[in-house]
């Protein structure tokens, strides 16, 4: 599984995911700040990545579209890094369940 993670969520997330074995890329990576929700979306879909994003415009359009990446949209307002990995940890089997079974949307609250 591959993963993207957008700009509204630290680069550390990208690390955290590659620390457990996952391709994963931060969209800071390429140096280009200011890329359009569309661009990254496109960015998604021809790297066959998971889209992970604090975003609702990603929730909300993947929702109505049966075409494009995978979104696992992050709804925990404004945390500290630790607590948003140690969320992440509680939820992982659950959320990873969900995608290798082909689920177009993965809500963390």
């Amino acid at each position: 599984m591959r993963f993207l993670v957008d700009a509204n969520l630290p680069p550390a997330l990208a690390s955290w995911l590659r620390d457990r074995g996952y391709a994963a890329d931060h969209v800071s990576d390429t140096g280009e700040t200011s890329r359009t929700d569309s661009e990254i979306w496109r960015e998604a879909v021809s790297a066959g990545s998971v889209l992970v994003s604090k975003d609702e415009d990603f929730a909300r359009r993947r929702s109505v579209s049966s075409e494009g990446p995978q979104v696992v949209w992050i709804r925990l307002g404004n945390t500290r890094r630790a607590a948003l990995f140690s969320h992440l940890e509680r939820v992982w089997p659950r959320l990873e369940s969900a995608l290798q079974h082909g689920e177009p949307l993965v809500e963390v609250s």
